[in-house]
């Protein structure tokens, strides 16, 4: 089966099995590259068309579709759940989709976008406890934790450019880091968009669930750890709003600094700018214009005037 990996669940665990079939007690995945390669394994499986229809697999809905729970005839459930990728070098949050169809004992999954959740879910069922999520042998448990997983790693990148950001922010530098501060809120803000629609899948799928079933439990599990998320990247975006508060009034106290420190030295030119211009008007009766020491005696009075101003403005916090 061309763009697509099968791998079956047998008593001894998964193991990849190309071209497998369907069969009692047997749970099939197929790992699709795309939705295209989806429907073509779904046909292959001899999976009903009305229903991988409905789930959008193909036709005019073959295109990125809103995060959902649905439920199909036949006990089937369809998933578009979104994903959380950090690039590092440019701290971008990117989203991508993972789509997951199960019906008659086949766990259909395709992704795009770079987070590579599929790519992991081998290792995570490899190393997983016995899930309560016998329908699926544990496959749709291990892809939400990882999933999950993946979203915690982006909320902790985040954060850590928050407090990087906030260093810098109230370093003594002089910097605009405002530009920063909404490039970091603009990916908060993306992967909360990603957050979110998962926290309101997982209370779909718990909808009529016995509070002490098991596989209620571990759902619950997993949206209180996203709804845990949810709070940390709300909390990373008010301490954003406070930072670019804070940068603001620190502006607006280096500026007050600044208008004053020009003022003082303004002041300070304009007295020895008075003495001069008052001995360059050539009047014929001026003090000391016969006087040897008068030119000498007008720097020295003007550098003194100069040298107490100073003090005083020192004094007063002006310079």
């Amino acid at each position: 089966m061309t763009g697509s990996t099968t791998w079956a669940h047998t008593e001894r665990g998964w193991n990849a099995a190309p071209g497998a079939v369907r069969a009692e007690g047997t749970v099939l995945w197929v790992s699709a590259d795309d939705r295209e390669s989806l429907a073509e394994a779904a046909q292959g499986l001899g999976l009903p068309s009305d229903v991988v229809r409905r789930a959008g697999l193909h036709g005019p809905a073959a295109r990125r579709s809103r995060p959902h729970v649905e439920r199909l005839e036949g006990g089937g459930l369809y998933l578009s759940v979104p994903t959380l990728t950090y690039v590092e070098q440019t701290s971008d949050v990117l989203s991508g989709e993972v789509m997951c169809l199960v019906l008659d004992g086949v766990v259909l999954t395709t992704e795009t976008g770079q987070a590579g959740i599929l790519d992991q879910l081998p290792t995570r069922l490899a190393e997983q406890q016995p899930s309560p999520d016998e329908h699926t042998a544990g496959l749709l448990s291990a892809l939400l934790w990882t999933l999950v997983a993946a979203m915690s790693d982006v909320e902790h990148s985040l954060g850590e450019d928050v407090e990087q950001l906030e260093a810098h922010v109230f370093s003594t530098r002089r910097s605009a880091p405002i530009e920063s501060i909404y490039a970091l809120k603009r990916e908060i803000a993306e992967a909360r968009r990603g957050l979110v629609p998962l926290s309101t899948e997982l209370a779909e799928l718990t909808v009529g669930a016995d509070d002490q079933d098991p596989l209620d439990v571990w759902l619950r599990r997993l949206t209180t750890v996203v709804d845990r998320l949810d709070r940390r990247l709300t909390a990373h975006d008010r301490l954003l709003t406070d930072m670019l508060s804070a940068h603001l009034a620190l502006v607006s106290v280096r500026q007050n600094d600044d208008v004053r420190r020009i003022s003082a030295w303004a002041a300070i030119a304009a007295a020895p700018t008075l003495v001069a211009s008052v001995y360059g008007m050539n009047f014929q009766h001026m003090p000391e214009l016969t006087w040897p020491w008068g030119y000498p005696f007008a720097i020295v009075f003007m550098t003194g005037i100069c040298v107490v101003l100073h003090r005083l403005f020192t004094r007063s916090g002006w310079l």
